[in-house]
């Protein structure tokens, strides 16, 4: 028998639909140079095109940001309402699911047990899911919804009691419910196919409902090069912005300038940094740095309520909280905004990114969630998240704008650049440099776990669902992650936050009409496994 036949035997679903049985095995089109597991033509093609980019951006970064721009602009004129409905979509038919009889189906079946205890579980959860995204806007969105830089949710006057209770609620919105929906459904559909149903844990396998055999082939070749492509687009963006402000954060400590040529070494040598924790596997890489960022999180986020406003911080809990109830119909309403700006430049960015990094997190917390029941699943995927962005952008977003209101340091201002509000609302606390310190490394923690979790993910779908493909191929996809955010970089110019938001857009555009059929057809498996559950 071959390698490949001895790691994955014949793939036969056992559950007595004969809909769901193949003869296909994980890898089988693979391709073996060197000893490699290179699915063909997933890894080809999602190799090339990636390749290409990373080069004529380099080559041409002038006409590269011009294209990025047009795309974005082009999306956000045609399709704004797409991204608003089809999150809204998602969101409920996750609410639906979780509430429902199919609640009850165990990922894995019905004795599985789980790999992960909870506190770890929930640990990877944060640091691949929006980790870097967390500590770069944690001061910054709230403040800039209070200040008005780059317009103000639903219009309201800035600089007032009620921007502030908007401010809050809206990042709440952006960062809430709707993205862990979106991330909940590829990685459920991805975990109940590959555990329940016996397919290969690739975005491909969510389809076998719809597509049956054609799965293998030209649609499902297409599904996983989508996949791919915004995958690496979205974990680019993630890692353009940590790369951002660290640079941002060592110039504030150290004097140095936080040049694009900074920005670059840094993202090489947490590239570096990246390979070593590939290297190293899931429990002595991924699991060890989620846990270590949890720890260095809490402690960030301990010392910012302490030395901060906590009585303020305390009293915005319940602000973020009833004001995300009360503004999250009309944030989620895609007719008639006179807030467009802002809308494009907020909302549509970041559904656009969630969708962009919901093959990489879906993947993600697929691997590690066997054993969880879909009720289980759900809500800790749908509920934590909440209850930890509202804490966390309180805590952070409150300070900023106390200290704005009391026209302490530079924040009074207004913003200048993103990444330097945090680092500029830090210089006013006790221990500024302490502080900086601990938020740079927890930055660049949390980029080496998305980079290594991303390239896990990344080589599972390009070797064909197989998951013991060599380390190197991971190796391969760590390199070519740091390369895009690199061009993303260098194509933007003084733009990069522009031009990075514009690929992250571009690429999710397709994959938002991936996600909605997804959803159909996970509905259609659910309901063939819980039809065989009650006969038996």
């Amino acid at each position: 028998m071959s390698r490949t036949d001895a790691a994955t035997a014949n793939v036969t679903a056992d559950i007595g639909a004969t809909e769901y049985q193949t003869d296909y095995q994980a890898g089988q089109d693979n391709v073996n140079p060197f000893g490699l597991e290179m699915h063909n033509p997933v890894f080809f093609i999602s190799a090339a095109l990636t390749i290409a980019f990373v080069i004529l951006t380099l080559l041409f970064p002038e006409s590269a940001n011009s294209g990025l721009e047009a795309t974005k602009a082009w999306t956000l004129q045609y399709f704004d309402w797409f991204f608003v409905i089809s999150s809204n979509i998602v969101l409920l038919f996750c609410v639906a699911i979780a509430a429902s009889p199919l609640g009850k189906i165990r990922l894995g079946g019905a004795e599985a047990k789980v790999e992960f205890g909870t506190l770890s579980w929930i640990a990877m959860l944060f640091s691949a899911g929006i980790g870097i995204g967390m500590v770069f806007y944690g001061s910054a969105e709230p403040m800039a919804y209070y200040t008005d830089w780059g317009g103000t949710p639903l219009n309201v006057e800035p600089r007032t009691p009620e921007a502030q209770r908007l401010a809050l609620g809206a990042t709440v919105f952006h960062w809430g419910l709707t993205p862990w929906a979106i991330y909940a459904v590829i990685g459920l559909a991805l975990a109940f196919f590959a555990f329940n149903k016996g397919l290969p844990l690739t975005i491909r396998s969510a389809f076998y409902p719809l597509l049956g055999e054609r799965i293998w082939g030209w649609p499902g070749h297409f599904v996983d090069i989508l996949a791919v492509i915004a995958t690496l687009f979205g974990l680019a963006t993630s890692l353009g912005f940590g790369a951002q402000q660290a640079a941002t954060g060592l110039s504030f400590l150290f004097g140095v300038e936080a040049s694009l040529m900074a920005q670059l070494l840094l993202i090489a040598v947490i590239t570096g940094l990246a390979i070593v924790s590939v290297v190293r596997g899931m429990n002595g890489g991924i699991k060890l740095l989620s846990n270590i960022n949890m720890v260095l999180a809490a402690c960030l986020l301990a010392f910012v309520f302490i030395a901060g406003p906590s009585l303020a911080i305390l009293t915005g809990f319940g602000t973020a909280m009833l004001s995300y109830a009360e503004y999250a119909i009309p944030l989620s309403d895609w007719t008639s905004r006179e807030d467009k700006g802002w809308y494009h430049g907020w909302t549509i960015f970041y559904w656009a990114w969630w969708v962009s990094w919901s093959p990489f997190v879906g993947m993600f917390i697929a691997r590690i969630s066997k054993g969880r029941t879909i009720r289980e699943f759900l809500s800790v995927v749908l509920i934590v998240p909440v209850i930890v962005a509202i804490i966390w952008f309180t805590t952070f977003g409150v300070t900023a704008i106390e200290q704005v209101k009391a026209g302490i340091g530079q924040l009074p201002g207004g913003i200048t650049e993103a990444p330097l509000v945090l680092f500029q609302m830090l210089e006013n606390m006790p221990f500024p440099y302490l502080a900086s310190s601990l938020a740079i490394l927890l930055l660049i923690v949390f980029f080496v776990t998305s980079s290594d979790s991303g390239s896990l993910v990344i080589d599972a779908i390009t070797a064909g669902g197989r998951t013991d493909a060599p380390v190197a191929q991971r190796i391969f996809w760590a390199i070519l992650q740091g390369l895009v955010a690199a061009a993303l970089l260098i194509g933007g110019g003084a733009g990069a936050l522009g031009a990075m938001q514009a690929g992250t857009i571009a690429s999710g555009l397709p994959f938002t009409l991936v996600l909605l059929v997804c959803c159909y057809s996970l509905f259609k498996g659910l309901m063939s496994e819980f039809a065989q559950n009650k006969k038996q």
